[in-house]
C-alpha cells in the first residue's frame, strides 16, 4: 500500500502514495479533538446565556450550536477545503478521486454517509481493516465513492540525498570510489557538509585521510576539500550511468 497509478484523460501515467494508516487515524484524532474542544466551549458559551435545554425553544440551540456544526464537520471540510480536514491537513494528507480528478459533493456525500458504517458503527474497525487490505488504502466509503486518501509528504529515498550535480561533460578521476556503498556515501556527503557548514577543518582532513586510505589514494592533486568533492561527484557518475 505504498502507491498507486493514476491514468489522466491525457493518458498520462501519475504515480500516488497513499497515505499510512498512522497518519489516518492521527488526523481522525486530531479532529476528535477539535471537536471536543469546539464541544465544550460551545457548552460554557451557552451556560453563559442561560439557555434551558428543556425550553423547546432554547433547545434548537442546542441543536444548531452544538448538534450541526459536529454533525457536518467532515462533508463541509473536505468540500470546501480541497479534500482535507484540520487533521488531514496537519498530517498532510487528503482525498482524491482514483482517476486523478478532485472529487465532487457526491464522492464526499458518499464518503460521510459510509462513515455510519465503517467508523462510527464499528469504532473505526471496519475502517482500519479495509484500509489494510485494499491496494488503494480504501476504506468501505472511498470504495463506495471511488476515493482514497494520499500523503502530500515528500518521500525522500537514500538514492536521492546522495544525488550530486555533475556536468555532462564530467571526467571522472576515482574509479575506486565503487569500493563505498549507498549508505557509506551518505555517511561521507554528511560528515562533510556538517564540516563545511561549521568551519570544522579538522573533520575534514580526517575524513580525506579516511578516504584516501580506502580507497588507496597517496597523492591525490586536489586539497581536502576538493578531494571529498571528487570522491562525490565520481560516485554519482559511476552509480547513475
Amino acid at each position: 500500500m505504498d502507491n498507486f497509478q493514476i491514468e489522466t484523460a491525457q493518458n498520462v501515467s501519475i504515480y500516488q502514495n497513499v497515505a499510512s494508516i498512522g497518519d489516518r487515524i492521527l488526523a481522525f484524532l486530531i479532529d476528535g479533538l477539535i471537536l471536543i474542544a469546539y464541544w465544550i466551549l460551545s457548552l460554557f458559551l451557552i451556560a453563559q446565556f442561560g439557555l434551558d435545554s428543556q425550553s423547546m425553544g432554547d433547545l434548537w440551540v442546542y441543536y444548531m450550536v452544538l448538534g450541526l456544526p459536529i454533525f457536518l464537520y467532515y462533508i463541509l471540510f473536505e468540500t470546501f477545503w480541497d479534500g482535507k480536514t484540520p487533521g488531514k491537513a496537519a498530517m498532510k494528507i487528503r482525498v482524491v478521486k482514483l482517476d486523478g480528478s478532485k472529487p465532487g459533493f457526491g464522492s464526499y456525500f458518499v464518503r460521510w454517509i459510509m462513515r455510519i458504517i465503517d467508523i462510527a458503527g464499528s469504532s473505526g474497525g471496519i475502517a482500519v481493516v479495509s484500509i489494510l487490505i485494499s491496494e488503494k488504502g480504501q476504506r468501505l466509503g472511498d470504495m463506495a465513492a471511488g476515493t482514497t486518501v494520499i500523503t502530500e509528504k515528500k518521500r525522500v529515498r537514500l538514492s536521492d540525498s546522495l544525488i550530486v550535480d555533475i556536468p555532462l561533460d564530467y571526467v571522472p578521476t576515482y574509479p575506486q570510489v565503487t569500493v563505498f556503498n549507498d549508505k557509506d556515501v551518505q555517511l561521507i556527503k554528511t560528515l562533510f557538509l556538517n564540516a563545511k557548514r561549521n568551519g570544522n577543518h579538522n573533520v575534514i582532513v580526517k575524513l580525506a585521510d579516511r578516504l584516501r586510505e580506502k580507497m588507496d589514494v597517496t597523492t591525490p592533486d586536489e586539497n581536502n576539500i576538493q578531494f571529498v568533492e571528487r570522491v562525490l561527484a565520481d560516485y554519482n557518475y559511476y552509480t547513475q550511468q
